[in-house]
């Protein structure tokens, strides 16, 4: 079997950040500890990304990448305006799934805790994964909702973020499967509504 080519210097600080700046967190994690994981030498970082905010900044976008085609796939495949609402549940399910390992709950959750403060890079791809969601459930609720569509979305969102703060908390055991079931009864709420 022919040896497997070994990953860009690149991928390898963009590997190294998904698995552990997310995961260890940010600013605990020191540039020296990315570099040995990556295998490659200060110089090798600064010349690809320029800065340590340049690179998770870089890593979120690729994750943004993923956790939307996951969401897409998952949206087109649902046979109904419910469904394609709680797709999202099933889209974060499938996205865990495919990981290895899988995350300790949300590396944009986790980075806007590190990072509060705004008008950077970094704040830039938070605020389109916080995009994504609120227009994207605002969309899926519409056909539920109607007027209401906001409270749908909102209540949506809600269970959404408690199910990814579930994960860091270790309970319920199965944090998808009662986010799910939270966000299907408040749309049948306003479907009766």
């Amino acid at each position: 079997m022919p040896p497997v080519p070994r990953l860009s210097a690149r991928d390898r600080l963009l590997g190294a950040a998904d698995t552990v700046l997310f995961d260890r967190g940010i600013r605990a994690t020191p540039v020296d500890e990315l570099l040995r994981h990556a295998e490659v030498s200060a110089a090798t970082m600064y010349a690809h990304f320029g800065s340590k905010d340049a690179l998770v900044a870089e890593a979120l976008r690729q994750r943004l990448a993923d956790w939307r085609r996951v969401w897409d796939e998952h949206v087109v495949a649902a046979s109904d305006d419910l469904s394609r609402l709680l797709a999202v549940f099933d889209a974060l399910a499938s996205y865990r799934r495919d990981r290895t390992p899988p995350a300790r709950w949300c590396a944009f959750l986790a980075t806007a805790t590190e990072h509060p403060d705004g008008g950077d890079e970094i704040s830039e791809v938070l605020t389109s994964d916080t995009a994504l969601l609120t227009d994207r459930l605002l969309h899926l609720s519409r056909p539920l909702a109607g007027e209401r569509a906001q409270e749908l979305a909102d209540d949506v969102l809600l269970a959404y973020n408690g199910t990814l703060a579930a994960f860091l908390r270790g309970h319920p055991d199965s944090p998808v499967d009662v986010g799910r079931r939270v966000a299907e009864s408040a749309a049948r709420v306003h479907l009766r509504g």
